[in-house]
């Protein structure tokens, strides 16, 4: 499809600017909004597109997108600064944070009171993918002709969409991805910590992991490129995966399933934000864990 649409686009973060950039860069009109002024100012500046001061800007948007860091976060820009109040009839709202599967039905059923469709579509994928249009993004809704109006922004930011189900279906599915992601980068963190306090080489070990079984995306990605490096970068924070842990591991429980691996790592991951703050990057929690246990990290000399 060929037609170009005026987007609202809000939450220009680590992800939200190259995905949003990318929308810019394929002729559609945005509106922008974040809660960093300068940040929006900025982005409007570079992409000549408007930034949005209030939520009557976003009036003539055909679609508006969010990039928020939680669900809640979402429900207040939607409802108490009012830009669901804002919108067009038979506009298309898309969350593409990650948020609670449950609270993302609950605001889809109140944005369908005023004619306006929720489709949830979360990505995986990381700043690079961002970068590239490359993400994986998984879309949920409930009004199935809402996620074919809004195919075209989405396949500008992602390479590979999978349709998920009902509404809060694809903040599910991300939330599940990002509990084996982690169980994946803590089994791998554990090894590295085990084989230094036994005198093993860090990067032998994780060269032996991706050459193993026990590869997986954490030792082929994270621990070469940013924990051997001591890049700790990637630009995904350590409070955002502890909280999609907890979102995994709350719906298991909600729905009355013993998850008792995904329980253990809400708590894992909970303490280690705790102790380190939210905003560190994820990769950095395996100093902390290193700490814990008298050892170096994988990065010091």
């Amino acid at each position: 499809m060929d037609r170009k649409l005026t987007v609202g686009f809000v939450g220009l973060g680590n992800m939200g600017w190259p995905m949003a950039r990318n929308l810019a860069r394929a002729g559609h009109r945005l509106v922008v909004r974040d809660a960093d002024a300068g940040r929006q100012q900025r982005f409007a500046a570079e992409h000549g597109c408007a930034a949005a001061d209030a939520p009557a800007a976003f009036e003539s948007a055909d679609a508006v997108i969010t990039m928020l860091p939680t669900g809640r976060i979402v429900r207040e820009v939607m409802l108490d600064w009012g830009l669901a109040a804002a919108l067009r009839r038979r506009t298309v709202a898309v969350d593409m944070s990650s948020s609670d599967p449950a609270g993302t039905q609950a605001l889809a059923r109140e944005l369908a009171g005023r004619d306006v469709a929720l489709v949830d579509a979360p990505v995986s994928g990381g700043v690079p993918r961002a970068e590239a249009g490359t993400l994986s993004i998984m879309v949920g809704a409930d009004n199935v002709a809402a996620i074919d109006s809004v195919r075209p922004l989405l396949e500008v930011m992602g390479k590979k969409l999978f349709l998920t189900g009902r509404s809060g279906s694809g903040h599910a599915v991300k939330a599940l991805n990002n509990f084996v992601a982690a169980a994946g980068y803590t089994a791998a963190a554990e090894a590295l910590i085990v084989g230094r306090k036994f005198g093993l080489d860090p990067a032998l070990l994780v060269d032996v992991l991706n050459a193993s079984t026990g590869r997986n995306f954490s030792t082929e990605f994270s621990f070469k490129e940013h924990v051997l490096t001591g890049k700790y970068a990637t630009g995904f924070a350590l409070g955002l995966l502890t909280k999609d842990i907890a979102i995994a591991a709350d719906l298991a429980k909600a729905i009355g399933i013993e998850a008792p691996v995904c329980a253990l790592l809400k708590e894992h991951w909970a303490e280690t934000c705790a102790k380190m703050g939210g905003t560190v990057d994820h990769t950095a929690a395996i100093r902390h864990w290193a700490e814990v246990n008298g050892v170096a990290a994988p990065d010091a000399a």
